[in-house]
Parts: C-alpha cells; structure tokens; sequence
C-alpha cells in the first residue's frame, strides 16, 4: 500500500506548473528540435540544390561561349601584331617590339579582370545565405526565450 501513496507522490511531483509530466515536455522539446533540425536541413538542401543546377545549366554555355571568344581573340591579336608591326616597318627588332607591346597590354587588362572577377566571387559566394541568415535569426530567437523563459 505504502508503493502505491510513493507512486502517486512522484507522479504528482513530476507535474509541471501547467499540469504535465516532467517527460511529456521533454518528448515536445525532442520533437521539436528534430522538427527544427529536419526543416534547416531541408532549407540547405533546397538552396544547394538551386545554385548548383543554375550552376550545370551555365556550364555547357559558359565553354561554348569560352571557344568562340578565345578563338576570336587569337584572330584579333594576330590583326593587332601585325598593325603594330607595319608601324615598326624595316626596325629589326619590328616584330619583338609588337608581339611585346601586345602582351604587356594584355597582362595589365588580364590582371584587372582577374582582380574584379575574385573581389567578385568573394561578394557572392556559394556559401548558402539564406540559411545562415536564418540559423542566425534562429539562435538569437533561441537566447531571447532562454532568458525570458528561466
């Protein structure tokens, strides 16, 4: 008889405030961080998913467009030498003189496109922003209830 009153005393201590068990608001919590947990990574997912099929459908484009410039490029250096070199017409460095002028013109271009396409990448990225943002949004929610519910 004794068992029974110190089963009926655990069980009327283990009640919250607001009438249930100790274990039933545990169980709540655990669901919902999986809840929590299965939803962010879902969000990742749909994000990745997003910028690396743009990314495949950019690709095949990208070295098709890639070909026909630098094969229009080596048209119009070849075109650009040869001006160069007719004004150096009858110098016997003619020749060096042009396919150097051409370089050093190309290296400086070359370089400032390198330049502003990394300082772009670096703005963009491939990180996913929009879960970061929300993660983020999410654990200062996540503080902002630990304080005013303790």
């Amino acid at each position: 008889m004794s068992t029974t009153s110190n089963v009926r005393y655990i069980n009327e201590s283990d009640r919250a405030a607001n009438g249930r068990s100790i274990k039933s608001t545990i169980q709540e919590v655990q669901q919902e961080f999986w809840t929590f947990a299965e939803t962010r990574f879902a969000m990742l997912q749909a994000e990745m998913k997003e910028k690396i099929n743009a990314l495949k459908a950019a690709v095949p484009m990208m070295v098709i467009g890639a070909l026909v410039a630098a094969t229009a490029w080596l048209v119009f250096t070849g075109a650009l030498i040869s001006v160069i070199w007719m004004a150096f017409a009858g110098k016997p460095y003619g020749p060096f003189l042009a396919f150097l002028i051409v370089a050093v013109v190309y290296a400086i271009v070359g370089f400032g496109m390198l330049m502003m396409a990394i300082k772009g990448v670096k703005e963009k990225g491939f990180a996913p922003t929009r879960t970061i943002r929300v993660l983020k949004e999410d654990k200062a929610w996540f503080k902002h209830e630990a304080r005013t519910q303790l």
